[in-house]
């Protein structure tokens, strides 16, 4: 007997997985969802719950070189004959953050970072978002490069000396 019932309830899992799909991809709450279907709320939590229970299957992942592409694979049929652009002597190469791992950059792209930070008119977390990089990892790299230490000349001269030569007519 039990079995009699199972295609409705297939049906009744495949409406509400239905809804539940459209409204992930609408810009409405769950209430404004509802209420625009005619839905009850309360039923569609219920299931939106279990849905969310329901194991994810995760998403395909590419596959990254530790170099990145070779250099043959990373042409398209539409490259040009140049391999720097012009402003990449400009413009730091700023590798893409990778599950699990920190990004490294080198000395020079921290100097070009913190420098296009310094020029008027630039806000220093603007930069840091325009990079990917957090403000406060900026704040530090300003911090670290500007406690260089600056040498100074200095001519130390005998005061006794210089009294002798001011007092002699």
């Amino acid at each position: 007997m039990a079995g009699e019932h199972r295609p409705w309830s297939r049906q009744r899992e495949a409406f509400w997985r239905a809804h539940h799909e459209a409204w992930k991809l609408s810009d409405l709450n769950q209430r404004e969802y509802c209420e625009a279907h005619r839905l009850p709320q309360k039923g569609f939590e219920n299931w939106r719950q279990k849905f969310k229970a329901e194991p994810q299957v995760p998403g395909r992942k590419l596959l990254y070189r530790r170099g990145g592409l070779s250099h043959r694979l990373s042409h398209t049929l539409s490259h040009s004959v140049s391999h720097t652009p012009n402003d990449a002597a400009q413009r730091p190469i700023v590798p893409a953050p990778r599950e699990g791992r920190r990004r490294a950059f080198s000395d020079d792209d921290k100097h070009r970072i913190v420098d296009e930070a310094m020029r008027p008119g630039e806000v220093l977390s603007a930069v840091a978002r325009r990079y990917g990089i957090a403000a406060r990892i900026l704040f530090r790299w300003k911090q670290e490069l500007a406690a260089v230490p600056t040498f100074v000349t200095v001519q130390i001269i005998d005061d006794g000396a210089a009294r002798g030569r001011e007092s002699a007519p």
